[in-house]
């Protein structure tokens, strides 16, 4: 029998890992613009994205849909949960979208638009990572509703995790940047990965510490037996990728540190996952508790058995036709 409620998860986790990696790599431009004080390097650096960034957000639509139509169980407690830094994210969203439209067409407003851009992006990446702390934490439910409070996610940790995501992404744009630009741009991204990704070691590193020490039921289920054999090669394999990115980073290779930043998101994910799985609303409620009925389940594969594939499809195109690097002078889609 097919477990419909293991393929949708599958489906959610897909979109939400592309939506991480594509969308961390344009907020993460925003987040290095303060690095960046020429105008034409910024330009620049809008320039690599500005042809597939508003596309990247197609998979946070897919994500929220999908929760809807597979989990409506989880779609109603985690946003009753989280409906205020879900909003501020959204909010953020919208100015960091404005701004990268208006900023191109501004004269004398532009500074103002590219702090827009710059919060707006930072908070975005933060709220995303307050988001995912405060789910990591646990929601408290009762009878499958939200029973705690307005300000239960505002917590410590979740703000750490927070401000680990906003480096995570700045070192995720800086790759990207690597990979797409040249000359002094390059240059100075070159210089900063280093840094970005030490500290994103660091970040790493205290999280893995904190979450065992105040979550019993997450350090049972890393270090009880098998999975301590599948978790166990996470760490090693995020130190091996960190050294590569260094090495690549001093040999001045151009797409390797962005290949290998991709390697890293990827571990974390995992990490993530065999953290809480198999529950979707943590830390009591399962998969398939949480799951719709089978024959809503069913409709909803179809549309997505339909759109999925045509939505990689004209992601990898756009990507593909705009590959090569940008230049000063190059012309933007503006």
């Amino acid at each position: 029998m097919i477990d419909l409620a293991l393929i949708w998860v599958g489906i959610l986790g897909l979109g939400v890992l592309i939506y991480v990696v594509m969308d961390g790599f344009d907020l993460g431009i925003g987040i290095l613009f303060p690095f960046i004080q020429g105008q034409q390097e910024r330009d620049v650096m809008m320039n690599t994205v500005a042809p597939v960034w508003d596309g990247n957000e197609t998979w946070m639509v897919l994500g929220g849909a999908g929760l809807f139509a597979a989990f409506p169980l989880v779609y109603s407690t985690v946003l009753s949960a989280l409906y205020l830094p879900i909003i501020f994210m959204v909010v953020a969203l919208i100015f960091r979208g404005v701004a990268f439209e208006f900023r191109f067409k501004a004269h004398r407003s532009k500074p103002l638009w590219d702090q827009a851009f710059i919060w707006g992006s930072f908070f975005s990446s933060f709220f995303q990572g307050v988001i995912l702390g405060a789910y990591i934490q646990g929601i408290e439910t009762q009878n499958g509703i939200y029973s705690g409070g307005v300000l239960d996610w505002l917590t410590p940790f979740s703000l750490f995790v927070g401000l680990g995501v906003v480096i995570m992404y700045s070192a995720l744009g800086c790759a990207w940047l690597i990979m797409k630009t040249e000359a002094d741009l390059q240059a100075k991204m070159y210089a900063l990965m280093p840094k970005l990704i030490i500290t994103l070691l660091i970040v790493f590193g205290a999280v893995s510490i904190y979450t065992p020490i105040s979550h019993p039921e997450i350090a049972q289920r890393w270090f009880s037996l098998p999975n301590l054999f599948y978790f166990s090669p996470v760490p090693v394999l995020v130190l091996i990728f960190s050294g590569l990115i260094l090495k690549a980073c001093a040999q001045r290779k151009d797409a390797q540190p962005f290949v290998l930043t991709l390697g890293l998101v990827f571990l974390a994910f995992t990490g993530f996952v065999i953290s809480l799985w198999p529950n979707i609303i943590p830390p009591t409620v399962s998969i398939w508790q949480a799951a719709a009925p089978e024959s809503s389940m069913k409709f909803a594969l179809v549309g997505a058995v339909i759109l999925i594939p045509i939505i990689l499809v004209y992601t990898f195109l756009s990507y593909w036709v705009f590959r090569d690097k940008v230049r000063i002078g190059d012309e933007g889609y503006h």
